[in-house]
C-alpha cells in the first residue's frame, strides 16, 4: 500500500475511534505506533508527546504530524494531520447541527457522562506511561513533585512550566555532561 495512503487511514482510523481530546488518544496512539507498527519508540513518541504539548494545536494532531513527517517528510506529515482530523471534522459538523435537538435529552446526557468517565481512565493510562518513560532519576523527579504541587496549588498559567521543564532539562544536561567529561 502507499505510504502516504496508509498513514492517512491509520490516523483517520486513530480520529474516528477516539473519543475526549488529545490526551485520552495518546494510549492508543502508543499502541499502534510504538507497539503494533515500530514506527516510532517508546522514547521518540514519548519526546512527540511533549513537543505536541508545547506547541499550538491539538496534542494527538501535532503527534500525528511528527509522525507522518518522520515516516514521509512533509507530504507524510500532511497525510496523517489529514487523515487524523477528517473524521473528527465531519462528526463535530453534524453533531453541531443537531446539539440543540439532543442536548437536552436525558439519555444522551447519561452517555456523555458514561464517555467522560471512560475517557478519565485513558488520560490517566496516558499520564501513566508518560511519567515512567519521563521521571528517570531524582532531579526528573523532584522537577517532576514541584510542578505538580505548583499546578495544584497555584494558578501559574501551564506555559510556564512547560517552558521551565525544557530549561530546567537543558540545564541538568549540561550539568551531567559537564560531570560526565571529567
Amino acid at each position: 500500500m502507499n505510504r502516504l495512503l496508509e498513514l492517512y487511514l491509520l490516523f483517520w482510523k486513530l480520529g474516528s475511534v477516539t473519543f475526549g481530546g488529545g490526551y485520552a488518544m495518546l494510549p492508543l496512539l502508543q499502541r499502534e505506533l510504538v507497539e503494533k507498527r515500530g514506527w516510532v519508540t517508546d522514547e521518540e513518541m514519548l519526546d512527540y508527546f511533549a513537543i505536541g504539548q508545547s506547541t499550538p494545536g491539538v496534542i494527538a494532531v501535532n503527534v500525528a504530524t511528527f509522525v507522518g513527517y518522520k515516516r514521509c517528510g512533509v507530504i507524510g506529515g500532511i497525510a496523517a494531520t489529514l487523515g487524523m482530523v477528517t473524521s473528527p471534522l465531519i462528526i463535530i459538523t453534524i453533531i453541531a447541527a443537531f446539539i440543540r435537538n439532543f442536548a437536552e435529552i436525558e439519555l444522551v446526557q447519561h452517555a456523555l457522562n458514561g464517555l467522560t468517565v471512560g475517557v478519565s481512565a485513558l488520560i490517566i493510562q496516558a499520564v501513566y506511561k508518560m511519567l515512567r518513560g519521563a521521571v528517570i532519576d531524582l532531579p526528573t523527579l523532584i522537577v517532576y513533585l514541584v510542578t505538580l504541587a505548583m499546578v495544584f496549588f497555584t494558578a501559574v498559567s501551564p506555559v510556564y512550566f512547560v517552558l521551565a521543564g525544557g530549561v530546567i532539562g537543558l540545564v541538568l544536561g549540561m550539568y551531567q555532561k559537564k560531570g560526565a567529561g571529567k
